[in-house]
């Protein structure tokens, strides 16, 4: 696809062409977008950042800007639709895991999240001081999409089980829901991975269409009622160490704005970003103390386990280095997160090893 400058001269090139193409936004004062997102309505905490992205774009507009969100199923349904939808100019704009888009471009799972990946704080010292950012814009103009981070869950659980793991040969032949480069890690190890919208899985595995699921962590895990199926739960996972949502715009729709709405966007999912890591960290020690204390057994994998999990991942994120917007992406990734372990080490992670045994907490 040819490449498209969207983010270098934003306004259009001519008065004329500007004035003809947002003549129905001048006269009207206004501008509507359309968002359609890879959450069901309500889904605790990533339906939460889509809404709140729309909601303080209304409000930082004075209501020039209108967002209108669309959960999954009311204008598309399924996740490779929401993004279809956005490429194709059905709708305006898109909230969702990029990993869901590996099928569309491998580099994709880096903007969320990759097996043994970065931490929140990796993440956003690399999307937004040490290139992550461009990168992503770089990917996003293959697909005519301008993309930004909106919204992060922190590190995630390893996920909800039939049985206990007690070793790697247990994946195999086992049917599990995870999605991105985690999901093909597992299917190294024999696993049966499937991709399901959330709004799905609760069902699945109550009906046994699968055997075990990933989602998120205690507190969206406990508002899906998975505790309700089965009480095996591992709360560390390796797959997702801190797992980015993105809000991507059309754009053709995008470049039609003023650089002033523009920048609200931006503006906008930045503070989702951190807005809704606080979400999800604050909830969840609350939501796991309840799932402890309703018969749910909190869980670590064993050594072994996590280093099966540990060579699959290495294969898989090797896999597509032939490719070389991934390859450059990758790379990128793992210098960051190299310089951000460096000093994380010595200083907080050091500070709060003391700490708790100084204070105890």
């Amino acid at each position: 696809m040819e490449r498209r400058k969207f983010l270098t001269g934003t306004a259009l090139a001519g008065a004329g062409t500007a004035a003809a193409l947002a003549t129905p936004a001048i006269a009207q004062g206004r501008e509507k977008l359309v968002m359609v997102t890879a959450w069901g309505r309500g889904l605790a905490g990533v339906f939460d950042a889509a809404q709140r992205i729309a909601d303080n774009v209304n409000a930082m507009s004075d209501g020039t800007l209108e967002i209108e969100v669309k959960a999954q199923g009311e204008l598309v349904s399924g996740l490779p639709a929401v993004f279809d939808a956005v490429t194709s100019g059905q709708a305006d704009m898109y909230h969702a895991a990029d990993y869901y888009y590996i099928g569309q471009h491998p580099a994709f799972a880096f903007f969320t999240t990759v097996p043994f990946g970065m931490v929140p704080t990796e993440m956003h010292n690399w999307y937004y001081q040490m290139g992550g950012h461009e990168l992503h814009l770089e990917l996003g103009e293959e697909f005519g999409l301008v993309p930004f981070l909106g919204g992060n869950t922190g590190p995630q659980a390893g996920g909800w089980f039939r049985k206990e793991i007690k070793s790697a040969a247990d994946f195999n032949g086992l049917k599990f829901r995870m999605p991105g480069l985690g999901g093909k890690a597992l299917g190294k190890l024999g696993a049966s991975v499937q991709t399901l919208p959330g709004s799905e899985v609760y069902q699945a595995l109550a009906s046994g269409a699968i055997d075990g699921t990933e989602w998120i962590g205690p507190w969206a895990d406990e508002k899906a009622g998975f505790q309700e199926i089965t009480k095996f739960f591992y709360t560390s996972g390796f797959h997702e160490p801190g797992a980015a949502l993105t809000v991507a715009t059309n754009a053709d729709r995008f470049n039609s704005l003023s650089p002033a709405h523009q920048k609200i966007i931006e503006i906008a999912a930045g503070e989702c970003e951190q807005w809704s890591l606080s979400q999800f960290l604050a909830n969840n020690s609350l939501a796991l103390k309840r799932l402890v204390d309703g018969g749910v057994k909190a869980l670590e994998f064993p050594d072994d386990v996590w280093d099966a999990f540990g060579a699959a991942a290495k294969e898989v994120l090797e896999e597509n280095m032939d490719d070389p917007l991934y390859k450059k992406t990758y790379e990128s990734m793992q210098a960051s997160m190299k310089l951000s372990n460096e000093w994380n080490t010595l200083s907080s992670v050091a500070f709060t090893r003391q700490r708790t045994r100084v204070l105890g907490s």
